[in-house]
């Protein structure tokens, strides 16, 4: 899910846009907590959003503190407070990121390098959160399968991300987990996969890698994918924001739900014009 899950800058708060940075830096630290400190590299701004997304259902209040880290030693910063369910999420944003690698070097891709750079924060992860560990590696094990059996269907072949999804927000959320928590992660997870494998297309179609939107609409480049069933893959998102819209407006909330509703309102979709159009990503971040 590296990458996709962003922002609209123009439309975030400042406080919000504070926070985001906060929970990113505490997500940070999470990772050092629970898998070494060689595994903080592998921070990630779509993990960080679901720590902020998990907090709020969860009603987890993050306390905001002025201190320092290991890249910014001179001038303290804002950090969110390490808790339980923070290093747990740094513990899965390493676990996704072993997999995606193992998954790259799989396809024949560049990664084996920089897998073997996590191995160690994967391993601590494993023996800390064995029930964590053991979700990811089965969707990605169904995953692997639904790719391997060459599903042409985008929507089929999105369903294990999507589920694994799923239940990751029931093994978070626990009590607070409900049928529109579920929807809401579900459908998260199914964007993640589809909007990586449209991004993909032409890398994918030219080393042969699977990718279901090439098996459902032919082997043509992407632009032409787009100007001959480009309504049809634009139906096929909208559905999915429908579902995303109506299960978050059913979930309720602890604190301000403002970062969590740009992210997913406006940032994904944002995200999905970006990807459909083309363009270049651009970087996220900034100075507080």
């Amino acid at each position: 899910m590296f990458g996709y899950v962003r922002y609209d800058m123009p439309n975030l708060y400042i406080k919000d846009f504070m926070l985001y940075k906060a929970m990113y830096c505490g997500l940070c630290k999470g990772i050092g907590a629970s898998c070494g400190q060689a595994a903080r590299v592998g921070l990630t701004y779509d993990v960080a959003f679901l720590s902020a997304l998990l907090h709020n259902i969860a009603g987890i209040d993050v306390t905001v503190e002025q201190a320092h880290c290991a890249e910014h030693l001179i001038r303290k910063r804002p950090i969110a407070k390490l808790d339980e369910l923070t290093k747990e999420l740094g513990a899965l944003n390493t676990v996704l990121l072993y997999y995606k690698l193992t998954d790259d070097v799989a396809d024949g891709g560049k990664g084996r390098g920089r897998r073997l750079w996590f191995k160690k924060g994967f391993k601590r992860a494993k023996k800390r959160y064995p029930e964590l560990v053991k979700i990811v590696r089965g969707f990605m094990g169904e995953q692997e399968r639904t790719e391997k059996n060459k599903t042409t269907s985008p929507d089929m072949a999105a369903d294990p991300t999507a589920n694994m999804m799923r239940a990751l927000s029931d093994y978070f959320l626990k009590d607070k987990a409900t049928e529109f928590t579920a929807g809401l992660f579900y459908e998260l997870g199914k964007w993640v996969y589809l909007i990586d494998a449209l991004d993909d297309y032409d890398k994918d179609r030219k080393k042969k890698n699977y990718n279901p939107f090439v098996l459902a609409y032919g082997s043509a480049g992407k632009k032409e994918l787009l100007e001959q069933n480009g309504r049809e893959i634009n139906f096929l998102f909208d559905t999915l924001f429908y579902s995303l819209r109506q299960n978050l407006a059913k979930i309720e909330f602890h604190f301000n739900r403002d970062l969590t509703d740009n992210v997913l309102l406006r940032g994904l979709p944002l995200e999905t014009r970006r990807v459909m159009c083309g363009c270049k990503q651009k970087k996220m971040g900034g100075k507080i």
